[in-house]
């Protein structure tokens, strides 16, 4: 059913109170291709679980928001397991369901907010682990020609927090299913400090892919807001690949400056860390600001507009380049 004139809040994990002049809700491509027929000419902008995206202002458009659902075992042998997972499947809830099952490979990726349709989209990362390392292909809806086109990963053209989706073929698809190649023969990734850490804290010294599950949920629980209790939409900038000119030039002045090794023979630095080193990190403004904990997060505390929020990142992006020579790039979609 269309409705007219939506508030937009419920749909978007910054809780940004904005309206779309038309909204609908889609469950298969049957009724996708039915509401596209029904556009009118408007511009369309596909929803899943809103949590990658801050608006600045009314939709006056038609948003579709995907409810394609539906989990399934494609393929099983003694090793592995092929999973098919509906785009509007919670990610967070396909990760638990993967993890009951003792099938391992997206555990590091624990509460992630968002929807399976975008995980590819963003090749979502976190704790070593990146979608491209588990995922086999996706099927996605050609919008202008209403096909259904097949790509797997190397299709996708999948970068840091980047697929050909956000690129060459941004607005042009609409992903319905997503399939992922997991283990049932573990590799536990426990490489990152923090998940050492908590786990040394519990007295776990052969981890399951459970332990790892709720050791990243420990973790991002601790230092990260709530998007039910506090607007925001994660991570707001990428973190910046600099050359080499750049990371010491930087360290002339501080000590100890993260840095990680990047394609290209270039240096990838914490977004997060020149944020708080420039003051930054929980700045409060009215009903907006930095979280406290963790300077990359843009929170919404109240009724914010999303466009002050919006200068509040592009105040941040400013500042970083003339302290530190180096332009953040935001990792949220702007509407």
């Amino acid at each position: 059913m269309i409705q007219e004139n939506v508030n937009l809040r419920p749909f978007n994990t910054f809780g940004i109170e904005v309206c779309a002049k038309r909204f609908a809700s889609f469950s298969s491509i049957s009724e996708l291709k039915e509401l596209i027929a029904q556009r009118n000419g408007d511009p369309l902008l596909f929803l899943g679980g809103g949590s990658n995206i801050l608006f600045t202002k009314d939709f006056d458009g038609f948003v579709l928001h995907n409810e394609m659902t539906g989990i399934s075992i494609v393929e099983e042998t003694e090793s592995e397991v092929r999973i098919r997972s509906g785009a509007g499947e919670v990610w967070h809830d396909f990760v638990l369901f993967c993890v009951e099952n003792n099938f391992g490979g997206v555990e590091n990726l624990s509460l992630i907010p968002g929807s399976v349709g975008a995980s590819p989209m963003q090749n979502i990362g976190a704790y070593g682990i990146e979608i491209k390392d588990v995922f086999v292909s996706l099927e996605a809806f050609h919008i202008e020609s209403g096909e259904i086109h097949s790509f797997d990963n190397e299709a996708c053209k999948f970068g840091y927090r980047e697929s050909v989706f956000k690129r060459k073929l941004k607005d042009q698809y609409v992903i319905s299913s997503v399939t992922f190649k997991l283990t049932k023969l573990h590799k536990i990734n426990s490489t990152y400090g923090a998940i050492e850490t908590e786990l040394a804290e519990k007295g776990i010294k052969s981890p399951t892919i459970k332990d790892i599950s709720n050791a990243v949920i420990a973790i991002r629980s601790s230092k990260l807001p709530d998007p039910a209790k506090i607007g925001n939409a994660g991570s707001f900038f990428k973190n910046p690949a600099v050359d080499k000119s750049v990371l010491e030039k930087i360290q002339t002045n501080y000590d100890n400056v993260p840095n990680y090794p990047a394609p290209e023979g270039k240096v990838k630095l914490a977004a997060g860390w020149l944020i708080e080193q420039a003051g930054w990190k929980g700045k409060t403004f009215d009903t907006y600001g930095v979280h406290k904990l963790q300077a990359l997060v843009l929170v919404n505390y109240s009724t914010t507009k999303g466009s002050l929020i919006y200068d509040l990142s592009t105040a941040i992006i400013e500042d970083i380049e003339a302290k530190f020579g180096v332009v953040l790039e935001r990792e949220v979609n702007i509407i």
